[in-house]
């Protein structure tokens, strides 16, 4: 793998990365207004609303479908986080308790931060040369989608906050530091790409496998919208890496990360 070059074309790969910014845009601004009432909601200790959780659970489903066809610092920063901090586990010592739905909105957000920090990693150590040269499209690629991902970790410490509880920052989870020896040790994009791969895949199934254990009806909702652009962003690095772009319709949930992944109480 090692060994192995990328070969890309700069114009496509930026025509698709702006067609999943697009997505992005069009779908998480309604997503996040719904999360406005829902940590209110969880922190009062109220599941399901009365909203039919059968009708948005296959909604979303079908929404992760279409969407896919058509690594830690704070979550609540800009994307500036480097991997000195992937590993930190700084939150939610303060008595808060993460249980039931909001153990599963800590989980999204830790995993979101961990993201957040393995691309701002990659960012730097491409500046520095450790890559080689890197396609411009790449680094805009990686630019956006940790964007999405800081986007992402925002809203769901939202939740926490609005429920009173502390938010996620770093990366509490028990995989972060293999997570961080990998990219420690990737010097070459097609190995950086894998484990990209492998993180977003984790996390489009351990949304995918949320919607069938959040009993919240806004939070399944949230989970149905992200869940497609975290399989774009798998997608798309497919292709980055020579295979062919476009995943199964329906997502698996093997590679879900269960919530006893995370280590914030």
């Amino acid at each position: 793998m090692s060994s192995r070059r990328l070969d890309v074309g700069d114009a496509e790969l930026r025509a698709m990365t702006a067609d999943l910014d697009q997505a992005h845009r069009d779908t998480f601004p309604a997503a996040a207004a719904q999360l406005t009432d829902l940590g209110r909601d969880l922190g009062r200790g109220l599941g399901a609303r009365a909203a039919n959780r059968r009708g948005v659970l296959l909604g979303g489903l079908t929404a992760v479908g279409a969407g896919v066809l058509a690594a830690c610092g704070s979550s609540s920063s800009g994307g500036g986080s480097n991997t000195g901090g992937m590993g930190s586990s700084a939150a939610a010592t303060t008595g808060g308790r993460y249980t039931g739905d909001l153990k599963v909105v800590a989980l999204a957000a830790a995993l979101e931060n961990l993201a957040v920090a393995a691309y701002s990693a990659v960012l730097t150590k491409a500046g520095a040369g450790t890559y080689g040269t890197v396609p411009p499209a790449i680094g805009e690629f990686v630019t956006v989608v940790r964007s999405q991902h800081t986007d992402h970790g925002k809203a769901w410490n939202g939740v926490l906050a609005s429920a009173k509880l502390p938010e996620i920052t770093g990366a509490p989870l028990t995989i972060a530091a293999g997570e961080v020896a990998k990219l420690n040790q990737a010097k070459t994009l097609p190995e950086v790409a894998r484990i990209a791969l492998d993180l977003e895949t984790g996390a489009a199934q351990t949304y995918l496998s949320a919607l069938t254990n959040v009993t919240n009806t806004t939070g399944i909702s949230t989970a149905a919208t992200i869940a497609p652009v975290e399989a774009m962003h798998a997608a798309v690095l497919r292709y980055i890496l020579g295979d062919y772009p476009v995943p199964d319709s329906f997502l698996g949930t093997t590679a879900a990360i269960a919530p006893t992944v995370l280590t914030a109480a």
